[in-house]
């Protein structure tokens, strides 16, 4: 992913009103982001704590969504998959993520949801930069690359629903 700008990230959210995403919470760290292990960018809102943000390239397009969670509520032993990256956590590691859908039918409440990483580090766990706590990833027969082209695929198909 190429490196992006507050300015980039504030014009690409397709679910929020130019408002909303004026006031929302830019990482500050932009420079010091992996650009080049990143397939999206993904961040939780300190003010906020159950506000999440992705932003993603797609045909030359950015694609911003803004997040709500709430971490999924499974037994003390029981670990929970992203359906994004299919990295499995043990309790908290996964939240179901809604995002209000674009238009009209999200002015009337109507939203999609998807279980993702809690901090949405899906780009790094795939890549063995980042390991989940006590959690795993499956070790897969598929190439990096044929895992990357699934997570976006997935995540494609979330935008999609909006």
């Amino acid at each position: 992913m190429r490196a992006l700008t507050e300015q980039d990230i504030r014009g690409s959210f397709i679910n929020c009103s130019k408002g909303e995403a004026k006031r929302l919470n830019v990482p500050r760290d932009l420079d010091g982001r992996p650009w080049q292990d990143l397939d999206f960018l993904g961040w939780g809102d300190p003010g906020a704590p159950d506000r999440s943000y992705l932003v993603v390239e797609r045909q030359d397009r950015l694609v911003g969504v803004a997040l709500r969670f709430q971490p999924a509520q499974r037994g003390f032993l029981h670990r929970s998959m992203c359906s994004l990256c299919l990295t499995t956590h043990p309790r908290g590691g996964v939240a179901l993520m809604t995002a209000r859908k674009s238009g009209p039918a999200g002015r009337e409440g109507n939203s999609v949801g998807a279980y993702m990483c809690t901090d949405l580090a899906c780009s790094l766990y795939l890549r063995g930069l980042k390991v989940p706590e006590t959690g795993a990833r499956f070790e897969e027969s598929l190439t990096l690359e044929e895992q990357i082209d699934r997570t976006r695929s997935n995540l494609f198909a979330f935008i999609d629903k909006l």
